[in-house]
């Protein structure tokens, strides 16, 4: 059983005498699932003007009134997602729907019994503890958006669901390979996620030992042969780009045009979901857009075509939160939108997969509308801009690729495209 959930932080948004409270307001932890929202409030306050609402934590550096530093503060914040994450998990495993009397009752017994933990003097930090500050020192000093928390938030779930009372010790070279026998057998991951579940679990561990919380250094030579063939690149040809234009969509279906609208635009500029989320109109010049990429923090001056600057045009005068420029939904939901676009439009071309669990091969052949998300965009820019002519060295300027290293998947999938097309004139 999987429980659909969103955590969210923010600051309550209290009035006195019909003005808005801005300094020293709690902060509230919001949990949406299954039709409920269940509030919490945290033990901590913060000014408003010291709270990131985009990375829903205090901005570091700050303290609060009671000179709580931000560091701590959002530690907190940390170990209440992780425990309801926790509860979540729980709930799933019995394949039970929590009510929200349930969610809150185990909350508050849990988070009673880790106060008493905490208040348990001379006690040497549980691995738990541990991570926790691992996660909390490298996201503030990495910058780490909410996914990438959320990334590791999730390794913390398996880490305990493979063993609740781990200890470093664990990882020997027999720990790591259950450890990966868990990953594969038990959660079902592929090998290409058991991957990059061991390149987090091993930054922890390097972290952690750099810190003397451990001397075993096991997992520094352990390289398991998991077997990971290269994934296709997902992106749309200029004929399926075309289909996707020209397809009239239903009355009862109007939702699904700003989607298409905002793939679009990263089809002809190349932009991550997360830049086109939030690209403001002070981005957009003359004619060109300039911003600072939310991934890798690349400053970028992308050029407008006629294609992206008809679609800003479109809404330079409808009104968006946070003068966004763009109608651009969560992603989860653009994604899922993009989908049931795809799949409407006749964008079926089958596309074959191989990847592989263990030693187990797996080959499955799917609609290409299934294998569509946000970053096709991207992919169909690059893509589409080699087989054009472009320049490599001019499309990592608008892209922010640093090395060709990083482009020589689109230059092979534009050269098979090439060899395919040249095909055609057997028939003449």
């Amino acid at each position: 059983m999987n429980i659909k959930r969103n955590i969210i932080f923010a600051l309550e948004g209290r009035k006195k005498n019909g003005v808005t409270i801005t300094e020293n307001v709690p902060i509230r932890m919001r949990v949406n699932y299954d039709g409920h929202r269940v509030d919490f409030v945290m033990c901590y306050r913060i000014d408003a003007s010291k709270w990131d609402a985009t990375k829903q934590r205090v901005k570091n550096g700050c303290t609060n009134k009671l000179k709580v530093s931000a560091a701590e503060i959002n530690a907190e914040l940390m170990r209440s997602y992780t425990l309801v994450q926790d509860i979540f998990k729980e709930f799933e495993l019995k394949e039970l729907m929590p009510t929200a009397e349930q969610l809150k009752e185990m909350y508050n017994v849990r988070t009673k019994i880790n106060e008493i933990k905490e208040e348990e003097e001379h006690s040497p930090k549980s691995f738990w503890e541990i991570y926790d500050e691992f996660t909390e020192e490298n996201g503030q000093l990495n910058g780490w958006t909410k996914a990438t928390y959320e990334k590791f938030a999730a390794q913390r779930n398996h880490l305990q669901d493979f063993n609740p009372d781990l200890e470093f010790d664990d990882f020997t070279e027999e720990g790591l390979n259950n450890y990966v026998f868990f990953l594969g057998n038990q959660l079902n991951m592929r090998n290409s996620t058991i991957a990059k579940q061991l390149g987090f679990l091993k930054w922890f561990l390097r972290w952690s030992m750099k810190k003397g919380y451990h001397d075993n250094a096991s997992f520094n030579s352990y390289k398991p042969k998991l077997k990971t063939p290269e994934k296709p690149i997902i992106f749309l040809t200029r004929k399926e780009q075309e289909q996707l234009r020209e397809y009239s969509i239903p009355e009862s279906k109007q939702y699904l045009e700003r989607v298409r609208d905002v793939f679009f635009f990263c089809c002809f500029t190349g932009l991550r979901y997360s830049d086109a989320y939030n690209l403001r109109r002070s981005d957009i010049k003359d004619d060109y857009i300039e911003i600072t990429t939310i991934k890798t923090t690349d400053h970028l001056r992308i050029e407008l075509n006629k294609h992206s600057q008809a679609l800003l045009d479109k809404y330079k005068d409808i009104p968006f939160k946070d003068d966004k420029a763009l109608p651009v939904i969560s992603n989860q939901k653009m994604n899922d939108y993009l989908k049931e676009l795809c799949e409407l439009a006749g964008i079926d071309t089958p596309v074959h997969l191989t990847y592989y669990r263990g030693q187990q091969r797996i080959d499955e052949t799917l609609p290409k509308y299934e294998l569509i998300g946000t970053h096709a965009g991207r992919r169909t820019f690059i893509c589409n801009a080699i087989l054009l002519g472009i320049p490599a060295n001019v499309i990592m300027k608008w892209t922010g690729h640093s090395d060709y290293k990083a482009m020589k998947p689109y230059v092979d999938v534009a050269d098979e495209t090439k060899a395919s097309a040249m095909s055609k004139f057997n028939l003449i």
